[in-house]
């Protein structure tokens, strides 16, 4: 046997005794654990494309109903899940100064676009972040950026009602992540694009390759986040340095620019130089945070947002019924506007909130939400008859969250498309306790009233002018995609296009 064929099988016995302990150790404290498989953990039939990572949750959240918490692994990773609502909340809210941060990248040198964004930033440098954020996405600043997105909004609806008849089979997908590229565009970095016309402007272009979830690029957040020195040695970056400059010398240019010539534009950018300086000495935002602030709307935007709208069309499309209710509800703002639809008047639209957020609960952005420990806490026991378990320093826990929403004990039909559980007479089924698509506590997504804003200006403008058509390349009823590591279904999103044939006033 070679030097290297012992390193191998020396390192691989090393790794499968850390494995065998961590896992011994949930087994002494009692805490469940669904069937493992040695360095891939619970992720087995994902990486066998036997399931999503969304049905894998599921499985592991219904697999031990009476635990408040069970044990898992994401490949030699161990990981606690919590189960039980109260303690959820316990965690999360009331505890939330032992679990501040995020799993993510450790190398802030290699990849300056995702380690500094707020998403991926820890401790005291986080809540700096974040304070200074947190004013740029209030019900006034929303407004103003209500106006850019509707302008790409309803030239997005123009241009699908007039496609030729040749053309109206759309897969929405493709679609929709090139209208949230242009308000991604328009609102995050201050220029305009519209990519349904200029299908392959460098804007999209580099925005999609920078979200790109591949398996390499997935391979290399991995590394990045376990082996931070090794990546930072081989000089590994998650994000090709061309395109980390294109968006760096983009917002250094429109920031020159408007500082020049007085120019002042209600966007990110905007309100990112008017909070650059409020940090503090030493701490003020520079010009790579700027745009790694910018940057998080691709890795929010590209393709969790586009998803939401996805499935929130489809399910329009695939129940008449709710396509019929839309509809009207648009039809009376119009009258009420005049035609032209107002920022008070979307935010009134109570159906239209509840489709969306229906559609948010059977398909979340994401499957968990993750905190990692910042300082010792006990758990209580899972079990009666279990003991405490004492989360160290720098252990992971994740909350299943699709699991929690397609819980029949908290939702009646969880696989039934039913928009009036947030209509008045059904909010008591869906509550802050039960329903938090966008995660808890201080670390709740901060982008989340964007995107529903976002969404809603979209469906507005396509339902205003176009009727979605069930066609024989639909996926109805649906089957997702196993071999898709998000929410997918099988020959994805496609409908035909049909203009509304009277519209009145018109839009």
């Amino acid at each position: 046997m070679d030097l290297w064929s012992v390193i191998l099988a020396g390192s691989a016995i090393i790794l499968l005794y850390y494995y065998l302990k961590r896992k011994d150790k949930f087994a002494k404290h009692g805490i469940p654990c669904n069937k493992t498989i040695p360095f891939v953990g619970n992720l087995w039939k994902v990486i066998f494309s036997r399931c999503t990572v969304f049905e894998m949750v599921d499985e592991l959240y219904k697999a031990h109903k009476e635990a408040k918490y069970i044990g898992g692994y994401e490949f030699l990773s161990p990981m606690i899940a919590i189960r039980d609502l109260e303690l959820i909340k316990t965690i999360t809210v009331k505890n939330f100064d032992h679990f501040t941060d995020h799993r993510g990248m450790r190398s802030n040198e290699n990849d300056p676009l995702f380690t500094q964004n707020l998403f991926f930033l820890k401790g005291e440098r986080w809540k700096e972040v974040r304070n200074v954020l947190s004013p740029i996405f209030t019900s006034s600043k929303l407004k103003g950026m209500f106006v850019l997105m509707s302008e790409c909004a309803k030239r997005f609806g123009e241009t699908l009602a007039s496609l030729p008849t040749d053309q109206r089979t759309v897969e929405l997908k493709d679609a929709f992540t090139r209208y949230t590229n242009d308000v991604i565009a328009t609102c995050a970095f201050g220029i305009e694009v519209d990519s349904m016309k200029d299908r392959n402007n460098t804007f999209y272009v580099y925005g999609r390759e920078a979200t790109d979830l591949s398996a390499w690029m997935i391979m290399k957040f991995f590394l990045s986040s376990v082996f931070p020195r090794l990546t930072k040695l081989l000089n590994v970056k998650v994000v090709d340095p061309k395109i980390e400059n294109y968006f760096i010398n983009l917002v250094e240019n429109n920031i020159k620019q408007r500082e020049e010539k007085g120019i002042n534009r209600q966007d990110m950018i905007q309100l990112l130089m008017e909070s650059k300086d409020k940090l503090g000495p030493g701490k003020e935002l520079s010009i790579i945070d700027i745009t790694a602030q910018a940057f998080i709307f691709f890795f929010g935007g590209f393709e969790t947002t586009a998803t939401l709208m996805c499935f929130s069309a489809y399910e329009i499309g695939v129940n008449p019924d709710v396509q019929k209710k839309v509809q009207e509800e648009i039809d009376q703002v119009l009258i009420a506007c005049n035609g032209e639809v107002t920022y008070e008047a979307l935010m009134g639209m109570k159906y239209l909130d509840a489709v969306i957020n229906e559609s948010l609960r059977m398909y979340p952005v994401q499957p968990t939400i993750d905190r990692v420990c910042t300082e010792k806490f006990e758990l209580p026991p899972t079990l009666p008859g279990a003991k405490p378990y004492i989360m160290e320093k720098g252990d992971t826990l994740v909350v299943p969250v699709y699991g929690i929403l397609h819980d029949e004990k908290y939702f009646e039909d969880p696989e039934e498309f039913k928009p009036e559980r947030f209509l008045n007479d059904g909010k008591k089924e869906a509550n802050a306790t039960t329903y938090f698509p966008f995660g808890l506590g201080p670390r709740i997504c901060i982008g989340n009233r964007f995107a529903l804003l976002e969404t809603k200006v979209l469906l507005f403008h396509i339902f205003a002018k176009c009727n979605l058509i069930i066609c024989p390349k639909t996926s109805y009823p649906i089957v997702l995609d196993k071999k898709k590591l998000g929410l997918m279904p099988v020959n994805g999103f496609c409908f035909e296009i049909q203009p509304r044939e009277k519209l009145s006033p018109p839009v």
